[in-house]
């Protein structure tokens, strides 16, 4: 609901730039990648390890989306590593929500809600979605 209602920021880190500048991907695109999220891209919730923000809940996800390089090259596939802080707000216009990562996975991820192919859960592909 905040996507939509446009109540959300990026952080302005270095890792989370390196997207825009290596991948011809736009803010529009944040955008329809942030809408497109659902329970099996969820990897895991975990604890602000930041002292000014403890308490709050992270949460994880991983998507993977087809990007063509800025510089030349065939269409690829990006696995994108996502952390986003749901944060209240005492107004009418509800939830806010920060995007603290935005980058490429280092590290797979698993994924709790997702069926694998072979009917367990956690799978730890890299963030792909299976067909049904």
């Amino acid at each position: 609901m905040a996507v939509e209602a446009g109540t959300y920021q990026i952080a302005s880190r270095y890792k989370n730039m390196d997207i825009y500048i290596d991948y011809l991907f736009t803010e529009e695109d944040t955008k329809k990648l942030l809408l497109s999220l659902c329970a099996e891209d969820f990897s895991k919730a975990v604890l602000n390890a930041h002292p000014k923000h403890s308490g709050e809940v992270l949460y994880i996800f991983g998507k993977d989306v087809r990007l063509r390089p800025r510089f030349g090259g065939a269409e690829e596939t990006v696995s994108f590593y996502l952390k986003l802080n749901k944060l209240k707000r005492d107004n009418p216009a509800g939830q806010y929500v920060i995007v603290i990562s935005l980058h490429k996975q280092k590290h797979p991820l698993s994924y709790p809600f997702r069926v694998c192919d072979d009917g367990e859960r956690m799978c730890a592909k890299k963030g792909a979605l299976q067909a049904r």
